[in-house]
């Protein structure tokens, strides 16, 4: 999106799913793709950047919780090490994409941004470090934005189907079922992977004096639902469907929050809503555009098998070889 615009960017990845992600962009001319690290990456890389926007980490709670201390050096160190790198190189506009999940365990409805915070996850209490840091760092000439994004759902090149409402479509769409994981009572905030990038876009545009040094809340008041209430909408899709309620007291997590911040500053209005997900997905399986199957569409499988792998080479690499 920011290539279309006529920006010149710089994409910077590690690429821990696949180089072959990258090909359609990489091929655009306004995109220069840079393989790397957060945790090693020269902080020179950065001069000469105007705005650089923060997506990296290990990119959910479950996925943060398989090593503790690789979460720590990543979404925390990593983080507050490319904000620092950023600053130092003259870099005007940050942006940061954090997560709804740092409240944790709401105990109202409609939590706006001065909200208590209660992190009950490894990846939120990063998400939060990196937000204190960036507070710190704030000035007149290094402009923060901080962008909590309410938990993504549709279409997208690197398809995810460990999120609430695409791994639900992937169920009912291939095996007929719905599993409502945690009794379905908790609550969580929706949003489009489409509207989370218009999102960072305005945290990009927007003037200084509206959004620099700012928290947001990325998502829309009607777009708060229930668990519970997900599996309704994937049936109205995708009829016949057996639906199982599964009741998980460990996980305490449910935030309902209100988005009056972001839609009179920014007057940000997500285009999508929840059925119009759904759609799509199921549309795409139908089409064999994307696939339950592609192991990278797991997040926190993916990990647990590079890891593997890793101990595997190690075990049977001789003289820096495998064969």
């Amino acid at each position: 999106m920011l290539a279309q615009k006529g920006y010149s960017v710089t994409a910077l990845d590690r690429c821990f799913f696949g180089r072959d992600r990258f090909t359609q962009a990489a091929s655009h001319p306004n995109i220069k793709m840079l393989v790397d690290d957060i945790r090693t990456v020269d902080p020179q890389q950065f001069e000469g950047m105007d705005a650089v926007i923060d997506l990296a980490g290990l990119s959910n709670d479950a996925s943060a919780e398989i090593d503790p201390e690789l979460t720590v050096s990543i979404n925390h160190q990593g983080g507050v090490r490319l904000a620092r790198a950023a600053k130092r190189a003259g870099v005007r506009r940050y942006v940061y994409s954090s997560s709804a999940s740092v409240y944790g365990h709401g105990q109202e409805v409609s939590l706006n941004e001065h909200a208590v915070c209660r992190p009950q996850t490894l990846y939120a209490e990063s998400k939060l470090h990196v937000e204190d840091e960036l507070r710190k760092l704030q000035s007149d000439t290094f402009e923060t934005v901080i962008l909590r994004n309410s938990t993504v759902f549709g279409l997208a090149p690197r398809m995810r189907f460990d999120l609430a409402i695409n791994v639900m479509t992937l169920r009912a769409w291939k095996e007929r079922v719905i599993y409502v994981m945690g009794g379905g009572e908790q609550w969580r905030p929706f949003i489009h992977v489409h509207d989370v990038c218009r999102a960072l876009m305005m945290g990009i545009e927007s003037e200084a004096s509206v959004v620099s040094g700012e928290t947001f809340n990325v998502g829309s008041d009607d777009l708060n639902y229930q668990i519970k209430q997900l599996a309704n909408f994937v049936k109205d899709i995708i009829p016949n469907i057996v639906t199982h309620t599964i009741p998980d007291a460990t996980d305490k997590r449910t935030y309902n929050l209100s988005f009056a911040k972001i839609i009179q500053r920014l007057k940000f209005d997500p285009s999508s809503r929840v059925h119009e997900g759904i759609v799509e997905i199921k549309q795409a399986l139908e089409r064999g555009t994307v696939s339950g199957d592609d192991p990278t569409t797991h997040t926190l499988g993916w990990y647990r098998s590079l890891i593997d792998w890793e101990k595997r080479i190690k075990e049977l690499s001789f003289n820096g070889k495998i064969l």
